[in-house]
């Protein structure tokens, strides 16, 4: 049960504390005044989707926050599977920032939670049903999830069935082609994979190839460096290298230190710089002698480096994309060489799953039959007591191939007149006979779940010993259960446990909407302003007070 619901900045109410209590919450108030933000605000709660468009004008963020007590066995089993732990007769806390930005941040009893969680979790706690819900009993679409919900149809075997042969029967698609185009495939695919293998490619070989052409393509100025540098260190017939003469300072410094003895040290130093200087100008002479720049493996190279820009322009820019495309084209030519094969297994797994998915999608057919006609009953019942005694009800199933849920395809049919053949619901249903036929649906469909629920004018094109019957039955169905409800009928006001207000003001060049509990005088009050409009008088104010003592007398009888 919602017990407490804080708002601030959604709009134009800057802050707002709601108290619900048990049984029936009516929130009234001029058109305009703020009613429908309320309604905002418990969506999004519940994880609807909202709009940057509902934080007040100069605010950097709104906030909503709900408290939920006596949480029922589903949702606390919901709880403990998302790892949030909610200790008995405790209350669980909700709570949704919205950004001005457009950024949501969710908790969920103090831990962060995502949109989705949210959605899934408000579906256990409050379910709302606006202005437009009542109209979408005139789409079809509507009509198979509210007898699915019901019923307590099982839908997840099925629908996992179901998926499960959508995807065998995809990938036997796929592999169906016409002789001539799996011949045209199959000799592309040959094509690129024989073209890739007979290039013998390694990976990396394109870079290490571009080097060794660079240096082919440079090789006199590198022979002539080589033998310059060779010169400088071992010298030749005209001047002594730096070898010969490191080796005369050598011998200075071994002369200096018999008088010196710290010219010992540097010629320690040299000798050792020496052994290394006289191993480099043996490397260099290896490295010019094996130097080979033969013309014939530069034009090898060449060659073999324009083959693979060929192969790269067609097949990947990379090397080594190349070679992952020729195994890739190699598997597919196996798996279409074998084609014939995996069609015969796929045709047979196809065979099964629409064997297994059919007998799931008839028993759902069976269930659905079963509670269609409960419901179709339990729907009739209901109109009877919202002042449709002589209207005609049924909930009628046809076959349809089979989707993501079922073989079934459902519609509701009414005759509203004696005499009259059922028909669609869009056909001959009025607006005030919509917003009867969804609060019996609600009302049926309350012994199957036991959340709290929020009518958002259920009593559109309702009037007059209509709107008494729906009076009745809103305080029916919250007897049993918490229901908030937003209306403009002075006999639902009436029949309210609880009462507020919603009301407009300016202050300060802003606009402000304050909530305010009403006791029994404001109550009669707001009553009459529904009964009399601009003109209150006092035998309207004995009206309303007469209004709600028979409200008062008819709650007492169906506690009983």
């Amino acid at each position: 049960m919602l017990s407490l619901l804080h708002i601030e900045n959604i709009a134009v109410i800057e802050s707002a504390d709601i108290v619900f209590g048990r049984g029936l919450n009516l929130l009234t108030g001029e058109t305009g005044a703020g009613k429908s933000i309320v309604v905002d605000a418990l969506g999004a709660i519940v994880g609807l989707r909202t709009s940057k468009e509902l934080v007040r004008t100069g605010a950097d963020k709104a906030l909503v926050s709900a408290v939920f007590d006596e949480l029922s066995p589903a949702t606390r089993r919901f709880l403990e599977d998302n790892g949030i732990s909610v200790p008995e007769g405790e209350e669980l806390l909700v709570q949704r920032e919205i950004g001005a930005d457009g950024r949501n941040v969710c908790r969920v009893g103090g831990r962060p939670a995502t949109v989705t969680l949210l959605r899934q979790l408000g579906e256990l706690l409050l379910q709302i049903h606006g202005q437009h819900d009542s109209q979408a009993l005139l789409s079809e679409d509507s009509h198979r999830p509210l007898l699915d919900q019901y019923a307590g149809v099982p839908l997840e075997e099925y629908r996992a069935a179901f998926l499960a042969l959508r995807a065998l029967e995809k990938e036997r698609d796929a592999l169906h082609m016409d002789e001539a185009e799996k011949a045209r495939k199959i000799d592309a695919l040959r094509y690129a994979a024989d073209e890739i293998e007979a290039a013998e490619l390694e990976t990396g070989e394109d870079d290490e190839l571009t080097a060794r052409r660079d240096a082919l393509r440079h090789a006199e100025h590198i022979l002539e460096a080589l033998g310059e540098a060779a010169a400088l260190l071992s010298g030749d017939d005209d001047f002594d290298g730096a070898l010969t003469q490191c080796g005369g300072a050598t011998r200075a410094l071994l002369t200096a230190e018999r008088y010196c003895p710290e010219a010992e040290e540097l010629r320690a130093r040299l000798e050792e710089g020496l052994e290394t200087l006289a191993q480099v100008a043996d490397d260099i002479e290896a490295l010019r002698e094996s130097f080979d720049a033969s013309p014939g493996e530069l034009e090898a190279l060449e060659s073999r480096l324009d083959l693979f820009y060929r192969l790269k322009r067609k097949y990947g820019p990379t090397l080594e994309e190349v070679i992952a495309y020729g195994q890739r084209c190699r598997d597919e030519l196996d798996n279409l060489l074998f084609v014939d094969r995996r069609l015969e297994k796929l045709e047979v797994l196809c065979a099964e799953a629409r064997q297994k998915a059919e007998a799931l999608a008839e028993n759902l057919s069976r269930l659905r039959g079963q509670a269609g006609q409960t419901l179709a009953d339990k729907v009739l019942s209901e109109l009877s007591a919202l002042d449709m005694p002589k209207v005609a009800f049924a909930v009628e199933l046809a076959p349809q191939a089979l989707d993501a849920t079922g073989g079934d395809a459902v519609r509701f049919l009414l005759s509203a007149n004696p005499g009259e053949p059922l028909r669609a619901l869009s056909r001959v249903a009025s607006g005030g006979e919509l917003s009867r036929i969804m609060l019996a649906l609600k009302n049926v469909l309350s012994e199957v779940d036991d959340c709290s629920i929020v009518f958002d004018e259920i009593d559109t094109g309702v009037s007059g010993r209509a709107a008494g019957r729906v009076a009745e039955k809103l305080g029916a169905l919250s007897r049993g259960r918490q229901v908030l409800c937003v209306t403009h009928l002075p006999q639902i006001t009436a029949m309210a446990d609880t009462h507020f207000k919603i009301e407009k003001g300016v202050s300060g060049e802003r606009t402000f909407t304050k909530v305010e509990a009403l006791d029994r005088q404001g109550r009669i009050e707001e009553v009459a302003r529904l009964i009399g409009g601009l003109t209150i008088t006092e035998l309207t104010r004995q009206n309303a007070a007469e209004l709600l003592t028979a409200a008062e007398k008819a709650k007492e009888g169906m506690k009983k």
